[in-house]
């Protein structure tokens, strides 16, 4: 077995007691990637040297006794939002695509801290603005999207190039590609990490994490990269918990609320089916299943949307200005909606946030985690990014995979999303777990739970560089 299809902690056990080298495993993550990549087109920039650089530099920290614990020497992929010290970010925008950066972003600096080494820059979905990353596959079905905006992430995850790849989520971007590449994904809450040196899309929704093979490797990223920063005034200065003490304590006992609105109503059967099957296996583990109704559902896409665009045309404003031509159509029309929107509406839609974020306090006063559907549907074709539905209506790709991930951007709410199966097309599908504030062990700790008791976590796709 060659090391790129490992689990995380069992290279990682092989880097300590010095079986393998870091140099060996970055080399198996790169022979992984020429692989794969004429297919998926995951990656915008490879690494290779530095990658190599920094395992022989790993490698003579280990012989030398400084092992720094589980990520030393482990490779990562990093999204192109991110900022990386003499690597290009681009943000999959040619706006940006002379953009070398001289310092590392925060929570790339933290995991070199902890001794990753990185492989490449992954695609996203131009400034992360859209839910489909159009110029990657999905390692499942490459003619479908691998869905964003962390799509190259997700599909560098899923692939097996990387056990560990960083993704942001605005309205469900790292749970949304996690779901549709059969990875997991962590969105933290508001607050719990740095975002500094992230090109942002929507500062008060906008969040970092990982996505990765299991649940384990997304507790030891997370805590890695958590932590206040005084540069970024919506992060909090509270502790930073072990996130993966107590993650084998079971759920006996939890109360897991079960939606009976929202979350299912028009989503596609086999999701349903695999987002009950989940429940009942996590009953089965003794949890307590609560049925609950989601507050002022009606309300959450339009505070949502009514949040993000004004945020992100306000960011990327001299841009709009001075060089409209360099966006892509889809993403320039959005920020022309966003310019066109009134100061009064964008204010309305912090107050309803702030409805709605009351509410749903209240309503996890009966339970421990809600367990929802990740998405609507399982991926949709790259040529054709809509959902259609039984009824003949069709919707939007990006409106349709957000519509069920939006609730935890609005909210600030934790939220993993982890594979719960695969459709009769052979597609993955997701469960996310939803925790109260700063609950990312609990969420953790459910979410590893159902792992456990499933064979479903931690698969490779077969994908190959045959040419499509």
């Amino acid at each position: 077995m060659d090391l790129y299809e490992l689990p995380l902690i069992d290279v990682a056990e092989k880097i300590r007691t010095r079986e393998v080298s870091p140099v060996e495993v970055a080399r198996s993550a790169l022979a992984r990637l020429d692989e794969v990549e004429p297919r998926l087109g995951a990656f915008v920039t490879v690494t290779a040297d530095l990658a190599l650089q920094q395992a022989r530099t790993a490698e003579k920290e280990i012989a030398d006794g400084g092992y720094r614990g589980p990520l030393h020497g482990i490779p990562l992929g990093v999204k192109d939002l991110y900022d990386t010290a003499g690597v290009a970010t681009t943000s999959s925008s040619a706006q940006r695509a002379e953009n070398v950066p001289t310092i590392d972003s925060a929570a790339v600096a933290k995991l070199y801290d902890a001794g990753m080494i990185l492989i490449g820059k992954t695609h996203t979905h131009e400034f992360a603005y859209g839910a489909t990353t159009p110029t990657t596959g999905n390692p499942w079905a490459p003619d479908r999207t691998p869905g964003g905006s962390s799509g190259g992430s997700g599909a560098a995850v899923g692939s097996g190039v990387v056990h560990v790849a960083l993704g942001s989520d605005t309205g469900g971007s790292i749970r949304i590609p996690a779901a549709l590449c059969g990875t997991v994904g962590l969105k933290p809450t508001f607050g719990r990490a740095s975002r500094v040196g992230v090109a942002s899309l929507s500062w008060s929704l906008d969040h970092v994490g990982p996505l990765s093979r299991n649940v384990i490797d997304a507790a030891l990223t997370m805590a890695a990269m958590s932590g206040y920063d005084r540069r970024d005034p919506g992060t909090v200065d509270i502790p930073v918990p072990d996130m993966v003490a107590g993650i084998d304590a079971g759920v006996a006992g939890t109360r897991i609320g079960i939606p009976t609105n929202y979350y299912t109503e028009r989503v596609d059967p086999e999701v349903a089916a695999a987002a009950a099957a989940a429940a009942a296996t996590l009953e089965g583990l003794g949890a307590e299943l609560v049925e609950v109704t989601i507050p002022l559902p009606e309300h959450v896409l339009p505070a949502e949307w009514g949040i993000m665009t004004p945020e992100a045309t306000a960011y990327h404003h001299d841009h709009l200005r001075d060089s409209p031509e360099k966006f892509t159509d889809e993403v320039r029309a959005l920020l022309e909606t966003g310019a066109a929107q009134l100061a009064t509406d964008y204010i309305n839609a912090l107050r309803l946030r702030t409805l709605i974020q009351a509410a749903w306090k209240d309503m996890f006063a009966s339970i421990d985690v809600l367990l929802a559907p990740t998405v609507v549907a399982p991926a949709t074709l790259r040529s054709d990014p809509f959902v259609t539905w039984p009824d003949g209506t069709v919707e939007p790709a990006t409106a349709a995979y957000v519509r069920y991930s939006a609730p935890a951007n609005v909210t600030g709410l934790p939220s993993l999303s982890l594979p719960s199966g695969f459709s009769t097309a052979g597609l993955p599908l997701g469960v996310q777990i939803i925790g109260k504030p700063f609950a990312e062990p609990e969420i953790l700790r459910v979410g590893h739970a159902l792992e456990g008791a499933t064979d479903v976590v931690g698969r490779i796709a077969a994908v190959t560089a045959q040419v499509a």
